[in-house]
C-alpha cells in the first residue's frame, strides 16, 4: 500500500504517507465544506471561518500559534474551495505533536472572540477588494455565476461585502457547529512519518471531538448559455470562454487531462501557437478545468485587445470543433502522455504535496491510485477517448465570462 488509512472511533479519518528520505512533514486537516454549502445569509462564512479559526481558542490565541509555529521554523495557511477547507502545517518530523495539538485547538474550541471578528471582517473586505481589483479574476467569477446562474456554485468563494459585513458571531458559529464535526474531517500526513504514532497523537487530541455533520444538500446544477460581463475601460480585454465539462471522478478524466494540455496546457499548446506565436493576439492564453462533485467546467482563459476579442474568440471556438471532430495527432497524443505522466512524479517530490493528494482524494472519495496506476491509465488514453471525452467537453453550451469595454450584447454573437 502506498497510504495507511484508519478511522478514529468518532469518525475522523487519519491517512497518511511515509517518505523514508525527507526530514519533514506536512500535514492537514481537510474539512467537508465549502462555499456551495451556504445559505444566502453565510455567503462566503467558509472563507471567513477559515480566517477566524486562525485566531485560536481560548488556550491557544492567534499570537501564541504564531509564536509556536515560528519557534519551530513551520510553514502554517489555509484554503477555502467551493467544496472543501484545508488548514495545514509544514514542520520538522519532530514536531508532528505540536501541529497536531494547535489544529485540533483550532478546529474543536475556536474562541470567536467579537473583537477579533470585527477586526478579521475588515482583512476579508479588503481580499473582496484585491479580488475587485484583479480583472482575471472577476472574468473566471464571470465566467462561473452565468455558467450556474442560481445554484450555490455560482457565487464566489469570499462573499459579497453585502453579506460578509452583515455576517455576525451567531451566523458564523451556526454554520461551524453545522458543518465542522469529526466525520467532516480528514486529517492527512506525509513525509517522515509513522503511522501508528500518528495516529495515536491525533487520538489523544481528537479522540473526544462528539458530533455528526449534516449531509451535503446536492443539487445538480443545470448549464446555462450565456455572457457575463463586467464594463471596465481596459487596455486590454479578460476573456473567459467554456462550458460544462466532467465531474471530479468521471473515469474520463485522464483522457481529457492528456486532451487539455493539447489544447491549452502549455507553451507547445495549440491554443499558445495559434494565439500567441503565430497570430501575436495574446500575451496569455491557457486551458482549464473545473472539476466538482456532481459536475464540472471546461474553458479557456485569454486576455487580449477589446478589438481582437471577437476574433480570438472564434480561434477558441475553431479549436473546440477540431478537438470533437478529428482528436489529436499521433504525435501530440503521445508528447501530452509524456507530459502529465512526467509533471506527476516531479509534483510528488515533496511531502505537502503528497499530503495535498492523499488528504483530498481521501475527502472527496476518490480512488487513491499509486503514480505507477496513474501512468498506466494515462498510457491507455487512445485516440477514440480523446474525441470521445472532447465531445462530452468542448460541445457547449457556451459561456462568456469578460471584462472589458463592452457589453453582453457586443459578444452575444460568438456563443451562438
Amino acid at each position: 500500500m502506498h497510504y495507511q488509512l484508519t478511522t478514529l472511533p468518532n469518525g475522523l479519518r487519519i491517512i497518511s504517507q511515509d517518505m523514508p528520505s525527507v526530514r519533514s512533514i506536512a500535514i492537514g486537516c481537510w474539512v467537508d465544506t465549502g462555499s456551495r454549502d451556504e445559505a444566502p445569509a453565510e455567503a462566503g462564512a467558509s472563507h471567513f471561518l477559515e480566517h477566524l479559526l486562525f485566531k485560536g481558542s481560548e488556550a491557544w490565541n492567534a499570537r501564541a500559534i504564531s509564536d509556536a509555529f515560528d519557534a519551530i521554523g513551520a510553514r502554517h495557511n489555509a484554503f477555502t474551495s467551493k467544496e472543501y477547507t484545508c488548514y495545514w502545517a509544514r514542520m520538522r518530523d519532530a514536531d508532528l505533536q505540536l501541529g497536531v495539538e494547535i489544529l485540533s485547538e483550532m478546529l474543536q474550541r475556536p474562541a470567536f472572540r467579537p473583537e477579533e471578528i470585527d477586526s478579521e471582517r475588515h482583512v476579508v473586505l479588503e481580499e473582496i477588494n484585491m479580488n475587485e481589483d484583479d480583472p482575471t479574476d472577476v472574468a473566471h467569477e464571470q465566467f462561473v455565476a452565468s455558467l450556474w446562474n442560481g445554484h450555490a456554485l455560482a457565487p464566489p468563494i469570499l462573499g459579497s461585502k453585502v453579506s460578509v459585513t452583515a455576517m455576525n458571531r451567531d451566523v458564523i458559529r451556526g454554520y461551524w457547529a453545522r458543518r465542522y464535526s469529526p466525520t467532516s474531517v480528514v486529517l492527512a500526513v506525509a513525509g517522515r512519518v509513522d503511522h501508528d504514532s500518528v495516529v495515536a497523537q491525533v487520538a489523544e487530541h481528537f479522540g473526544d471531538w462528539e458530533g455528526t455533520e449534516q449531509a451535503r444538500q446536492l443539487a445538480t446544477p443545470k448549464p446555462n448559455a450565456g455572457i457575463g460581463v463586467r464594463r471596465r475601460d481596459t487596455e486590454q480585454a479578460h476573456l473567459v470562454i467554456g462550458g460544462p465539462g466532467l465531474s471530479r471522478a468521471d473515469e474520463r478524466r485522464f483522457a481529457l487531462t492528456v486532451t487539455d494540455h493539447v489544447l491549452g496546457g502549455g507553451m507547445s499548446s495549440r491554443l499558445f501557437h495559434e494565439i500567441r506565436e503565430t497570430r501575436g493576439l495574446a500575451y496569455a492564453v491557457h486551458s482549464f478545468r473545473l472539476p466538482f462533485q456532481d459536475t464540472g467546467a471546461t474553458a479557456v482563459y485569454v486576455g487580449t485587445t477589446p478589438n481582437q476579442a471577437a476574433e480570438v474568440v472564434k480561434l477558441v471556438r475553431a479549436e473546440f470543433d477540431k478537438l470533437m471532430e478529428s482528436g489529436l495527432t499521433q504525435e501530440e497524443l503521445e508528447r501530452a502522455k509524456g507530459h502529465v505522466k512526467g509533471s506527476l512524479a516531479i509534483s510528488l517530490e515533496d511531502a505537502s504535496s503528497r499530503m495535498n493528494r492523499i488528504g483530498r482524494n481521501e475527502l472527496t472519495g476518490i480512488e487513491h491510485l499509486s503514480v505507477d496506476e496513474v501512468v498506466e491509465r494515462v498510457s491507455s488514453v487512445t485516440q477514440d477517448d480523446v474525441i470521445e471525452v472532447a465531445r462530452a467537453a468542448y460541445r457547449g453550451p457556451y459561456v462568456i465570462g469578460a471584462v472589458g469595454p463592452f457589453d453582453a450584447a457586443d459578444l452575444e454573437p460568438l456563443v451562438a
